[in-house]
């Protein structure tokens, strides 16, 4: 664990032992990968403090300093705000991860779009004092609920990114299929691509984006002919889940754009967990979303 703790505009870190020696550059370009936008800005303002005094970027931390950077920074976000009851799972000073409610998108595709769970998690933010220019790291399907990561200032958001480009974040999804799978767990790699005929429809095609879905079966219900299996991604294509169980002959229920029946009101897909490490303070975090559909999809 890193000690860390907000003090006005700056994180003040504490230095651990196993960073003496290395310099200010190194941190952010080494051990942060930060991106030079981001470093360079910080060294032209000369904003990041080491024992309250301006410090050079070559300086050598010594165990116990306490480095001081300006990540908390009013913004704008550029969208509009908008009351709404968010269900968190977790926040610090950093990020925040909601459980999304279904039949609301992520995110704005329109500047004057408001009903979108980010201008929700904004508008709380602001709230609380905290104006912030909220990024999503992932995103969810209009129609699928769970666990959703948002980060709260530009270099979290850039080391997110990152990580869930490493496979570093771990999503675990919940979902129920038609039909009884015939092994207990499978991995589904198939290219999705987009459907010709169909504006928002993807399909397994040769000529689409490389997708991996990892599955395992929890339960067979032989009374409704359905089976109800986790998933996990190693990539995170529009619809992946729903495209490939439907290649496969096991469309979600509920999910009628890729063949499910409506037996349920939504497609039943449900991110539960979250896991990762953080990137500042080291941290492990795991949040599990709670179903939230009324009535219930989920047992």
């Amino acid at each position: 664990m890193i000690i860390t703790r907000k003090n006005g505009k700056y994180l003040d870190l504490t230095v651990p032992k196993q960073w003496e020696g290395l310099t200010i550059e190194q941190i952010f370009r080494d051990l942060w990968r930060a991106p030079k936008k981001i470093i360079h800005q910080f060294r032209m303002d000369k904003s990041v403090l080491v024992n309250g005094e301006i410090a050079s970027f070559h300086y050598k931390l010594i165990s116990d300093d306490i480095l001081q950077i300006p990540l908390f920074i009013d913004e704008d976000s550029g969208i509009p705000l908008t009351p709404m009851n968010i269900h968190i799972l977790y926040e610090d000073d950093h990020l925040i991860i909601v459980n999304k409610p279904p039949s609301i998108s992520t995110h704005p595709n329109e500047k004057k779009e408001t009903n979108t769970l980010l201008n929700g998690v904004s508008y709380y933010l602001f709230q609380k004092g905290e104006k912030r220019h909220v990024r999503q790291i992932h995103r969810l399907d209009k129609d699928t609920t769970g666990a959703i990561l948002f980060g709260k200032h530009a270099l979290i958001t850039a080391m997110l990114d990152q990580m869930l480009s490493e496979r570093k974040i771990k999503r675990t999804y919940m979902a129920i299929v038609h039909g009884k799978l015939k092994k207990k767990k499978g991995t589904i790699h198939a290219k999705i691509g987009r459907d010709r005929h169909h504006p928002t429809k993807r399909r397994v095609s040769p000529t689409g984006q490389d997708a991996i879905t990892h599955y395992e079966v929890l339960n067979y219900n032989d009374k409704k002919n359905t089976t109800l299996i986790t998933c996990t991604l190693d990539t995170g294509r529009t619809h992946q889940i729903r495209v490939h169980l439907s290649s496969i002959g096991h469309p979600l229920v509920g999910d009628r754009l890729y063949g499910g029946k409506p037996d349920v009101q939504r497609p039943a897909l449900h991110a539960k967990f979250l896991e990762f490490v953080h990137p500042i303070t080291l941290e492990y975090i795991r949040v599990e979303a709670p179903f939230i559909d009324h009535p219930p999809i989920f047992p």
